[in-house]
């Protein structure tokens, strides 16, 4: 978890990012700015008021991490805090050569040291680089000595960033710390920030654990466990409901009692097992069988995760607990139906 209630605001630099693909230009700035302590205050919920999530990224490369760019980049300002203005320029024109999508916007590059970030306990130095692509319009009220006027301008929102990443002076040798965020686009002009930009992937903690081994359960109960077996779509959200109620009671995760407790026979054990080898070939990843359970990840995956039963166009059943309160059947007629039990309405 990071906590920013100590951190500091030590150096800082912008520079405008044109579209390489509007043949617009990059327009640096001549220095380091120079801003009074209030601004710093107003800068600092900018920043860094968007960085709540516990998912993290290592910087990679395929085939050396020192062939990443941004990675040398702010390996340098971490070696020499006071070179970063030096080291921005590399990062602009970076950013800049990466910006060829037609819907990628221009705008301003911050570059910025901080100081005393606390992250997983720990007290660190972080480097932040941020995008504003988008401004708002607001209006500005003057009082003159008998009367208003109202004059409107357009300018960065403080509550909105649009884009950022915090790149935490730890674990360098396995491509650092760093968490990201994109506010602006979700399609395939975004990949050029975290893909072709920052070139970062996930890291292998708790976080990515639990969010891929959920996914696995979706997956295996959506897409396999009915082909390979007699089951119904009662069956398939029962599996769902099990592996969410897991992960939800128990601090650590343990694959052979996952395995004991939420899919129970044998044949399909074996068959899971075979389709998580599979999942993690696929995606090139290696999941632990033992690892502690990250709760916002759980939260976040549990959103995915669909518990409703779609009967033609008129009645939707939602199932959230025991299975064997709701039974499957066809009447003489061949009608289809299901049967409910409860105890009391609410």
């Amino acid at each position: 978890m990071i906590q920013f209630h100590e951190t500091a605001l030590k150096n800082l630099t912008l520079h405008q990012i044109g579209r390489k693909s509007g043949e617009e230009e990059i327009i640096f700035s001549k220095d380091l700015l120079q801003i009074d302590n209030n601004l710093k205050e107003l800068l600092l919920k900018y920043f860094l008021f968007s960085f709540k999530s516990e998912e993290y990224f290592n910087f990679y490369h395929e085939s050396d991490i020192v062939l990443n760019e941004v990675f040398v980049y702010v390996s340098k300002i971490f070696a020499e805090p006071d070179g970063l203005y030096e080291q921005s320029l590399n990062i602009a024109r970076h950013l800049y050569e990466k910006s060829n999508h037609p819907r990628i916007k221009s705008g301003e590059l911050y570059v910025v040291y901080f100081k005393d970030c606390i992250i997983e306990g720990e007290r660190i130095d972080a480097v932040g680089l941020f995008k504003s692509e988008n401004k708002d319009t607001f209006l500005k009220i003057i009082h003159s000595s008998d009367n208003f006027e109202i004059e409107s301008d357009n300018g960065v929102n403080i509550n909105k960033l649009d884009k950022g990443c915090l790149i935490f002076n730890i674990e360098k040798e396995k491509g650092y710390i760093v968490s990201v965020v994109d506010n602006t686009n979700k399609g395939i002009e975004a990949q050029y920030w975290i893909d072709e930009f920052l070139h970062v992937r996930q890291r292998e903690d708790e976080y990515f654990n639990t969010r891929n081994l959920l996914t696995l359960c979706k997956n295996y109960a959506t897409d396999e466990l009915p082909q390979k077996f007699e089951v119904t779509k009662t069956d398939q959200i029962d599996f769902l409901n099990k592996s969410v109620g897991y992960f939800r009671k128990n601090d650590n995760f343990d694959m052979n009692e996952f395995a004991q407790e939420v899919i129970g026979q044998p044949e399909i054990i074996e068959d899971f097992n075979k389709f998580k080898s599979e999942f993690q070939k696929v995606r090139d990843i290696d999941l632990s069988d033992q690892f502690i359970i990250s709760g916002s990840a759980v939260k976040k995956q549990a959103r995915v995760f669909k518990s409703v039963i779609k009967l033609d166009r008129n009645f939707h059943i939602y199932v959230h607990g025991d299975r064997e309160l709701i039974e499957q059947g066809i009447d003489e007629s061949g009608r289809k139906y299901y049967k409910i039990y409860y105890k009391e309405e609410s």
